[in-house]
This record gives structure tokens, C-alpha cells and sequence, in this order.
């Protein structure tokens, strides 16, 4: 629905850890910079683990979930070298998402997403970790 916030998380293929590697884990990200993927959706925030990507959208008016998140797997299985892929395939069947209630704490929400990778141990400060944005740093636009 149009204007609705989601939480997706989209998992690798039998959850492999493909994103230890750096290489991988920065064509993943390439795919966030870039305008056109996401269309008239918001990228509110988003944070690449090992074995999965979660990330906070708003839906625009062109494009269903299914479609918005579809595209940014095919998207990011063709930016990865072969290698990370099995007969082709980076992530998983399908996805998982949450809607946010209109009560929610959009940056709230954000912000755990983002801090991930400190709860997980990966890091020991979040400034460490180079796989996550979110739209209210600076140069970015803020949610609203």
C-alpha cells in the first residue's frame, strides 16, 4: 500500500554468509546509491549482516512490496560476483515483512535496525561497520 513503512528482512540463499566478504558486501551496497531501483519508494534505512539485508521502506505509488523487493534482488544477485551465487541464486525465496503501525517510531525502529551489527558482536562501535545507511545522517534527506 502506498505510503505504508515496512520492515523487509531478504535472506541469502540457505543463509550463507556471503557478506563476510567485502567485496560482495560493497556491490550490495553500490545498489542503495543509486536513484532509479527504488523508485518513488523511500529507502528510510538499511543494514547488510552476513547472511542477510533488512531495510526500512516506504512504498511509493508505482510499485507493490513484492515488485519493489524483487527487483532489488535481482539488482544486487547480478552486482555480486559469481562465486556468492548457486546456479545463479543469491538470496532466498521470497522475504520477510512487518508493517509499522501509524504509531510507530519510524526513527525508533531505524535506529535498531541499524545498530544490528553491534548486538550481533561484529563490531564494537557502529561507526566500525560500513554495510548501513540511514536517511537522517547528514547529506541525506530525513524521514518524515
Amino acid at each position: 500500500m502506498a505510503g505504508q513503512t515496512y520492515v523487509v528482512t531478504v535472506a541469502t540463499l540457505y543463509r550463507r554468509p556471503v557478506f563476510l566478504d567485502d567485496e560482495a558486501a560493497r556491490a550490495v551496497c553500490r545498489v542503495h546509491t543509486a536513484r532509479w531501483p527504488w523508485r518513488d519508494a523511500r529507502l528510510l534505512a538499511w543494514v547488510l549482516m552476513p547472511a542477510h539485508w533488512q531495510g526500512l521502506v516506504t512504498l511509493g505509488e508505482r510499485d507493490t512490496l513484492s515488485t519493489l523487493i524483487g527487483r532489488f534482488k535481482a539488482l544486487t544477485s547480478r552486482a555480486v560476483e559469481d562465486r556468492h551465487r548457486i546456479n545463479g541464486w543469491l538470496w532466498g525465496r521470497g522475504f520477510g515483512d512487518r508493517a509499522l503501525g501509524a504509531d510507530e517510531d519510524v526513527v525508533g525502529v531505524a535506529r535498531h535496525l541499524v545498530g544490528h551489527p553491534l548486538r550481533a558482536g561484529l563490531v564494537r562501535s557502529l561507526g566500525d561497520y560500513a554495510y548501513w545507511n540511514a536517511a537522517w545522517l547528514p547529506g541525506d534527506a530525513a524521514p518524515d
